[in-house]
């Protein structure tokens, strides 16, 4: 039985290359403004082909790791007898940009024998220039057909999805044919194209850069970005409390419910203490995570990301590192994963190992519920300006700018002791500034509810097998007295390692877990206190940590420490995977623990 044939879909970074393979496919797949945001190929059905989206890319010439490896797998797909048909999508608003890289990949095809066809995209942007393109002319100069279509509003989807279904049954209608531009250079080609037949930039440019004088201004645009970076933590908690409120209801009305309808019990007990005590604490922080995945969205589909990253470049590279570290920083604020693997599009192979070694000291969304238990423990829930300002919000803002400063300062040590040699020469740091559009919401609402799903999907189970297992320890062999328990005999053997920071054996217990991810943490403190107080006390978890009577330095210290240490496995397994070497993973993982440690304990000896 033959394989599926497949369409493949190229074309350069912010060219609605992506949400065109959304509408042809019916996949929802993150749609960005920077380059090489989708690292990985995406595959979907379209009719009876399968059609995969290759990453954006400038030309086969590559300079980044990330275009090297989409520059590959795609002359090793356009070889194979599978690839029935090449699909390059244009930017029309930017026809001579798009056009290099259409060109190579049009003659890539002819050498294979290969149909291609070209989407010109974002014809809405153009016509509100009021300009149209004589698309059977420019298809004719060409040599392959040429179909003007919008991806966001769908004109010309239809014709297009049918002229696409046929070209790529019977690919020879398809076929290049050589004509006269293609006797010149592929720059040369470009410009004779837009110069014939693409808008002035003039007009594209106009509005761009008004609001471009503005946000990339030396002074305005700081501060503009300095306040774009502030609401984005002071809506982690404005934003979602409504929700966590919400979630944090149905866990107790739900919990008590099915405490009613169960007989009294050890089985009751695990239900209350491990179920609802340690993995419903831990999903009350679910909706944060799914705001800090919105706001960082339409930043990205915006096209603001890219002007951060420009704003960025001159203060980032004072600590060794480009403006396309900036991508990976932000990114790691929601996972380092993803964050670490984005590294790829910086140029410099030395300052994107920077980058990796350094994006986790991020505080990403597993952070978050600590730090959100932890502030909810020890700061007020005031508000200023009317509600515009809160300040649990400020010191959120304030955990996460730490984060991000001792980045900087390992980052210039990095950038000291790393040999240069090793790593080659930096590479100069470019980039493209997108147009400015308003974000496609329906992608958008898809991928900031998939964060929250993939969270608890990710998470869950471990914090199920560690509630279980912490339950079961602090249960017996005394019946629920959790003093006189197993997990209270283990606590108090590892206490004297984490006394100097003001903790005692049970949050001991939980910041050893939580280094197989750090998350437990909230899930394992959840389970012990609703064994200890599991009849008397039924408020949050944050409220009884507070009758507990925990300190102001010993948490302080404990915040500290988060911010800093790296527990996460899968984090140390990534950072192996994309240096290929054991000294820089898990050197990170010990060095950032040990500098986690020395910096808590310190903090806590001056407060206390």
């Amino acid at each position: 039985m033959s394989s599926m044939q497949k369409i493949i879909l190229v074309g350069k970074p912010n060219s609605g290359k992506s949400l065109l393979f959304n509408q042809l496919t019916g996949l929802r797949q993150r749609v960005a403004n920077f380059p090489g945001v989708t690292v990985e190929l995406k595959s979907g059905k379209f009719d009876q082909f399968e059609l995969v989206d290759f990453p954006g890319t400038y030309s086969l010439k590559s300079i980044s790791q990330d275009e090297s490896i989409a520059v590959d797998q795609l002359q090793q797909a356009v070889k194979s007898p599978d690839t029935s048909l090449l699909v390059c999508n244009l930017d029309a608003t930017k026809l001579e940009r798009s056009m290099v890289f259409a060109l190579q990949v049009q003659a890539l095809a002819k050498e294979h024998g290969k149909g291609c066809v070209f989407a010109l995209n974002m014809m809405d942007e153009v016509a509100r220039f009021g300009f149209e393109y004589d698309v059977k002319a420019l298809s004719a100069k060409l040599g392959s057909p040429v179909y003007a279509i919008s991806a966001k509003t769908l004109i010309g989807i239809s014709e297009f999805t049918k002229a696409l279904k046929e070209h790529a049954a019977n690919p020879q209608s398809a076929s290049v044919q050589t004509t006269e531009l293609h006797d010149l250079s592929y720059v040369k080609a470009a410009k004779q194209l837009a110069e014939e037949f693409g808008i002035k930039q003039d007009l594209v440019l106009k509005r761009q850069t008004k609001l471009d004088n503005f946000l990339l201004n030396s002074v305005l645009g700081a501060v503009a970005f300095a306040a774009i970076m502030f609401f984005l933590f002071q809506a982690i908690f404005t934003w979602a409390a409504p929700l966590m409120d919400a979630v944090e209801a149905g866990i107790g009305f739900l919990a008590a419910g099915v405490s009613s309808l169960l007989p009294e019990g050890v089985f009751n007990d695990f239900v209350n203490d491990a179920l609802f005590g340690g993995v419903g604490a831990f999903l009350v922080f679910v909706p944060q995570i799914m705001v800090l995945t919105l706001i960082i969205g339409i930043l990205e589909d915006s096209g603001y990301l890219a002007r951060a990253a420009l704003i960025c470049h001159k203060p980032l590279s004072l600590f060794g590192l480009s403006g396309r570290s900036f991508i990976p920083y932000l990114s790691g604020h929601a996972c380092a994963i993803p964050a670490i693997m984005a590294a790829r599009t910086i140029e410099s192979p030395r300052k994107r190992l920077i980058t990796m070694m350094t994006v986790p000291l991020m505080s990403c969304s597993a952070r978050l519920p600590v730090y959100a238990l932890l502030i909810a423990v020890f700061v007020p829930d005031t508000s200023y300006l009317g509600g515009w300002v809160n300040l649990q919000g400020a010191i959120f803002f304030v955990l996460y700018f730490g984060g991000i400063i001792t980045a900087l300062i390992v980052s210039k040590v990095l950038n000291i002791y790393i040999n240069q040699d090793e790593n080659k020469s930096d590479l100069p740091f470019i980039l493209e500034l997108p147009t400015y559009r308003l974000p496609h919401w329906r992608p958008l609402a898809y991928k900031t509810l998939n964060s929250g799903v993939y969270f608890i999907k990710r998470a869950a189970p471990i914090i199920f097998v560690v509630s279980v297992v912490i339950w079961g320890l602090g249960y017996f062999p005394s019946n629920g007295n959790l003093q006189e328990s197993y997990l209270a005999s283990i606590g108090r053997f590892i206490e004297p390692v984490f006394e100097p920071m003001g903790i005692d054996w049970r949050y001991a217990v939980a910041i050893l877990v939580s280094f197989l991810a750090r998350e437990v943490f909230v899930g394992v403190l959840g389970t012990m206190f609703n064994i200890a107080d599991a009849e008397e006390n039924t408020a949050g978890l944050a409220e009884q940590i507070q009758a507990d009577g925990f300190s102001l330095a010993s948490g302080i210290a404990l915040l500290a420490f988060y911010v800093i240490a790296l527990q996460c496995v899968a984090t140390v397994a990534t950072l192996k995977g994309e240096t290929a070497k054991n000294r820089y993973s898990w050197g990170v993982f010990v060095a950032y623990g040990l500098l986690a440690y020395v910096v808590s304990v310190s903090i806590y000896t001056i407060l206390a």
